[in-house]
């Protein structure tokens, strides 16, 4: 079996219901409900370098006018970050959060990827009110991160 053999079977047996991505036949795409909103997830396999690597999507983009605050909020927020990282595209305004793990030289093990998942989501759920709130309203980058790290 191949790494994304193993990737696939483990989203499909923990119920995640994956579909392939068009534009990738290495990536899975699927959605996930947290508390603070619904958004789409992806998990990228790269087969030659041994890497998982797991992204959430932001529900909403950043619009332009925007952007240099909320770098402010995902600089601030990274910083205590151990598993991941924040991520915006300055070009479109997309958020992301992104998780990895290199499993060379090792047997799979679901419980590596079960690690970047769910460490993953629960973070992304736990910064994107944040965010929102950044994105509806004049809220500062501040005042978001005091309103999710309290």
């Amino acid at each position: 079996m191949s790494l994304f053999d193993d990737v696939e079977a483990f989203f499909a047996k923990d119920d995640w219901n994956p579909t392939p991505m068009d534009s990738d036949p290495l990536a899975l795409v699927m959605g996930f409900a947290g508390e603070a909103a619904r958004w789409q997830c992806y998990c990228k396999v790269r087969e030659e370098q041994h890497q998982i690597l797991f992204y959430s999507i932001a529900p909403s983009s950043v619009p332009e006018d925007k952007r240099a605050a909320v770098a402010e909020f995902i600089t601030r927020a990274n910083y205590g970050l151990i598993i991941g990282n924040l991520e915006m595209d300055f070009g479109d305004g997309e958020v992301r959060y992104k998780s990895a793990v290199d499993v060379e030289g090792a047997p799979f093990d679901p419980s590596s990827i079960r690690n970047i998942v769910y460490a993953n989501v629960l973070t992304m759920d736990r910064y994107l009110p944040g965010l929102l709130a950044m994105l509806h309203g004049d809220l500062s980058a501040v005042d978001a991160i005091a309103k999710v790290e309290a």
